[in-house]
């Protein structure tokens, strides 16, 4: 190995272990969803109410009454 590379042949993690932590990454998440979703929400009202001010209006859902 003279030109300095190196080569991975084998892993040796136990199952359990990659299980254990696939679980604490899917609940770390949740908060980091709450808090996107949050966000998106916040930006829709920014928008929508920036777009009001400015006098822009949708058509109807074609569904609506």
């Amino acid at each position: 190995m003279a030109d300095g590379n190196t080569t991975i042949r084998d892993i040796d993690v136990p199952f359990w272990r990659i299980v254990t932590i696939l679980v604490k990454w899917s609940i770390a998440s949740i908060p980091a969803i709450i808090i996107l979703t949050i966000l998106a929400a916040l930006f829709g009202v920014i928008v929508a109410g920036i777009l009001d001010l400015a006098g822009v209006t949708m058509p109807p859902h074609p569904m609506s009454p």
